[in-house]
């Protein structure tokens, strides 16, 4: 079955111009637009996309519902058109996917055996609208021509949303919370970094914000006007990596059925965001090199290089990059290309200071998220502060924002929480980090006031942690008068915060 039809034209060129006419958009935007049509009918999906290659759109097909779930997955699609019936994975799990991944996506489904209540269903999981099959060419493309259109807009108050968070948030106080003096230290870094081209190298346990601290760079630079673009080192084979970094020409490899360009190239003018770059592999690595070197791709089976694209690196790695270099897993010569200014976020564990500030927000942002009362917000008590204070935190940021919206989603309006609200899977208790071996070169005197300063503050931020803040219990927990404890304090430059007698 066809479910395009002509309606008294081919489907390259339909009827009824004066309809579509409403909907005109510049060819430039209707190129931006990527859609994903995914239909199991072989000749339903490549006579849709014949339609919308022809008004001037960037179509992607899939066949199966495998390789859509997996395409929504890795790739930001503006608009999904599925069909709503198909075997093993159904149109209403890629829904469901392509929502969770991108909540700006416009999902438009179709299916040849309408119902009202399917079609109900689908639009209360957030399908945009619904197309029954036969549906004419014309037909398609005005509905396209209304999304493109819903699209543009949302791109619309984004980039205004945008622009007023770049006018009025000259602190970093929504996304950079924290007053420890080694975090404060990394944001400063990148605020000064910022507003300059120099490639940046962040490296940090997982989950310490190294994305966060890349993004604010990016939105206070020179090159905030167009989107940051990230790419996952690790989360793709070498052959994808290859074709989504570089680009690819038609009949490049078996299923390139189109000219692609890749990130390095829509990336041209903007900021490139590689994360978990010691994942990349050395074929890769030198590839990349010449890109940095040289400011020009040379996409997947092409025969001359490319055009020159201004292109500015962020990279991240969770590993040591200097231990990696000298393991042989990153190249030297990128690495000290892309490391012209290294940033060192400090894992949450040497934070114990800004995890009350970071819990209270978390706690804030998520309850207004899921109940929208807050008027009637809970809050965490003392002991739950002290509670947070003294765990591990391997996961670091990114594990106490996952256990404070689990919290939020359980508790009650207007509770006050206790530890044993607070579920955590490892409880593990924090503990003094040894001296990393480079620390025991050098003099017996110098090493040993380098190790002793580091048990003093680790002690330090301990004692105030168990103390919540307590001057006073601190002293006496520690055995030692206040003003011994404030000197101390001082000397590492910790924040004092008396909250007791």
């Amino acid at each position: 079955m066809t479910a395009v039809t002509g309606s008294g034209s081919s489907a390259g060129a339909p009827d009824s111009r004066s309809n579509r006419d409403v909907f005109a958009l510049p060819a430039d935007v209707k190129a931006s637009i990527r859609i994903l049509i995914v239909d199991d009918e072989r000749t339903l999906r490549e006579s849709c996309a014949s339609v919308l290659r022809t008004e001037g759109y960037s179509v992607v097909l899939a066949g199966r519902g495998e390789e859509a779930m997996d395409l929504v997955r890795r790739r930001q699609f503006d608009l999904v058109l599925v069909d709503l019936f198909m075997s093993q994975v159904s149109g209403m799990d890629i829904l469901n996917a392509a929502l969770e991944m991108n909540r700006d996506c416009l999902v438009v489904v179709m299916t040849g055996n309408p119902s009202v209540p399917s079609s109900i269903e689908a639009i209360r999981m957030g399908a945009w609208d619904y197309l029954p099959k036969p549906f004419s060419a014309t037909h398609l493309q005005v509905l396209i021509g209304r999304a493109s259109h819903a699209i543009l807009k949302g791109r619309e108050a984004a980039d205004l949303r945008n622009q007023v968070m770049r006018q009025h948030s000259h602190s970093d106080t929504q996304a950079l919370l924290g007053i420890s003096p080694l975090f404060r230290k990394a944001v400063e870094l990148a605020r000064k970094v910022a507003p300059t081209d120099a490639s940046v190298f962040i490296s940090g346990e997982s989950g310490t914000g190294k994305e966060v601290i890349a993004q604010f760079i990016h939105t206070h630079s020179r090159r905030a006007k167009k989107a940051m673009v990230p790419i996952n080192c690790a989360a793709l084979p070498e052959p994808l990596l290859e074709s989504e970094m570089f680009g690819h020409r038609k009949g490049s490899f078996t299923g390139a059925d189109r000219d692609k360009p890749g990130l390095l190239e829509t990336a041209d003018g903007s900021t490139l965001f590689l994360d978990e770059v010691t994942e990349m592999s050395l074929p890769l690595q030198a590839k990349l090199l010449r890109v940095v070197q040289d400011g020009v791709v040379r996409r997947v089976g092409a025969e001359t290089a490319g055009d020159p694209v201004d292109v500015r690196f962020i990279s991240a790695t969770n590993r040591d990059p200097q231990e990696a270099v000298e393991r042989g897993v990153l190249r030297g010569d990128l690495f000290y290309r892309l490391r012209v200014v290294p940033i060192v976020l400090p894992p949450l564990r040497q934070r114990p200071e800004d995890i009350q500030l970071l819990a209270n927000h978390f706690l804030g942002t998520f309850w207004h998220r899921h109940r929208q009362m807050p008027d009637r917000a809970p809050h965490l008590s003392d002991a739950s502060i002290e509670f947070l204070r003294t765990r591990a935190w391997r996961g670091n940021v990114r594990e106490l924002q996952n256990v404070i919206e689990h919290v939020a989603v359980l508790v009650e309006p207007d509770q006050v929480i206790e530890p044993s609200d607070i579920p955590l899977y490892d409880d593990a208790v924090a503990t003094p980090e040894r001296a990393p071996s480079a620390q025991l070169d050098g003099s017996f005197h110098d090493v040993k006031d380098k190790v002793i300063a580091q048990f003093e503050r680790d002690y330090l931020t301990r004692l105030i942690a168990r103390a919540a803040g307590n001057m006073s219990k601190a002293a006496r927990q520690a055995n030692i008068d206040r003003t011994t404890l404030y000197r101390l304090i001082e000397k590492h430059g910790l924040q004092r915060e008396d909250n007791g007698e």
